[in-house]
């Protein structure tokens, strides 16, 4: 049942959040009460069993929840605004509704995520608080991920998102997806936060799985609703293709003993040829438009990666013309440590290893994907010492154990070697 809990929580958590700050308008409130019916759950659910619909169990006991909480701390006069509110005008405030009639209080709009995201990257927020706040609330993620995701320390993260959801309290900001004049300005920042809500999907950063399936999922949804709202913005067509592009090869990343497959070595038979498809047309969509942005280099990427009906047949060489371009729009060590990897196939691993080389080493120390890297690179150069060296600091910053236990084979093969 612990198991089942944390896979409603993640699968639900983001949705049901959603839905009760469009109820109660209070996203302090809305995170409260959907903790307390989650606490509430795991005490109940192991005696009676999960319920049919375990979401709407979840939103409507919290809703509940805070409906009690609000008229505790309200006068009189605030309890009948608030319970009428919630309620419906038809209804005694001192009704309380039975759960099995979710249906009548409790529609989760489609699209309440989406209002959420929007909400979250009001212009009133800074753009990493912005993301920071959309991954907490739509994507699930505690602090101590969101805070690895941006590489700054837990205590200033969670700082972050209280200042955040303080100052759209003190804005009254609108719980609402934006005219169409204002989407473009709040755009780049949803884009982001989707992708990294995939991102987290894609390779979990706590857990036992090292996929969170749900949760990449819902960015994929995110994405088409996105693009359905703004059909002529080429950089939403573009997440969508590398998010599609990606989690096309999701079904050969990991052995039949659960153990994780590096791409290299993946079979590619076993890629989700729909997506590709699907990718592949809509990175060409975006070539067309010609109006590249640093999602369609990415998608564009992805798309020749897929490309290759076997590893060794992958342009290499497109793949880092592509990322140069990518880097002169997003000079950042993510972009640069990825450029270093494709640059290490297309010229081999000192040239790969010269270009990690060239990072603010103290700015990268915490950032697993660069010492993961950089072991691989010094590997294949015949670096065995500092190779071992170098994966021992990966594992350490590694939190998925999946990925742990990949790493822990790869250091072993080499210092063997």
């Amino acid at each position: 049942m612990a198991e089942d809990l944390a896979a409603v929580f993640r699968r639900e958590c983001g949705r049901c959040t959603a839905t009760l700050i469009r109820v109660l308008g209070d996203i302090d409130l809305a995170e409260d009460a959907v903790a307390e019916a989650f606490a509430i759950a795991a005490q109940r659910w192991p005696a009676d069993g999960m319920p049919p619909n375990p979401g709407g169990w979840i939103t409507t006991t919290a809703r509940n929840r805070a409906i009690d909480r609000m008229r505790r701390e309200s006068t009189r006069a605030d309890r009948q605004l608030a319970a009428h509110r919630l309620l419906g005008e038809n209804m005694e405030p001192d009704h309380d509704p039975d759960l099995d009639r979710l249906d009548a209080f409790v529609d989760v709009v489609a699209d309440d995520q989406l209002r959420l995201m929007f909400l979250c990257c009001h212009p009133a927020l800074a753009p990493d608080a912005q993301v920071a706040l959309t991954l907490r609330l739509l994507g699930g993620l505690d602090v101590p991920e969101i805070a690895r995701a941006f590489l700054v320390p837990e205590r200033t993260m969670a700082q972050r998102i209280v200042r955040a959801k303080r100052k759209l309290r003190d804005n009254h900001a609108p719980y609402r997806v934006p005219r169409a004049a204002e989407l473009p300005d709040r755009l780049p920042v949803v884009l982001n936060a989707i992708a990294l809500i995939f991102t987290e999907g894609h390779t979990a950063t706590t857990g036992d799985e090292l996929v969170r399936a749900g949760l990449a999922a819902e960015a994929i949804r995110l994405g088409r609703v996105l693009v359905e709202l703004m059909p002529d913005e080429p950089e939403a067509a573009g997440l969508l293709a590398l998010m599609l592009l990606t989690d096309a090869r999701r079904p050969a990343r990991l052995a039949p003993d659960g153990s994780m497959i590096r791409l290299s070595d993946q079979d590619r038979t076993r890629w989700d040829r729909a997506l590709i498809a699907e990718g592949h047309a809509l990175v060409r969509t975006c070539l067309r438009r010609n109006q590249p942005g640093p999602f369609q280099i990415q998608a564009a990427i992805a798309a020749v990666a897929t490309d290759a009906a076997v590893a060794a047949a992958t342009d290499w060489s497109q793949i880092v013309a592509l990322y140069d371009q990518l880097y002169a729009l997003r000079p950042n060590e993510v972009v640069a440590v990825n450029r270093a990897v494709a640059v290490a196939e297309a010229r081999g691993p000192d040239a790969g290893l010269a270009a990690l080389e060239e990072l603010d080493h103290e700015r990268v120390d915490g950032y697993q994907p660069f010492h993961a890297a950089r072991a691989d690179l010094l590997a294949r150069a015949g670096r065995t010492d500092d190779a071992v060296h170098a994966y021992d600091r990966a594992i350490e910053l590694t939190t998925n154990p999946t990925e742990r236990d990949f790493l822990v084979g790869r250091r072993a093969a080499t210092a063997a070697s």
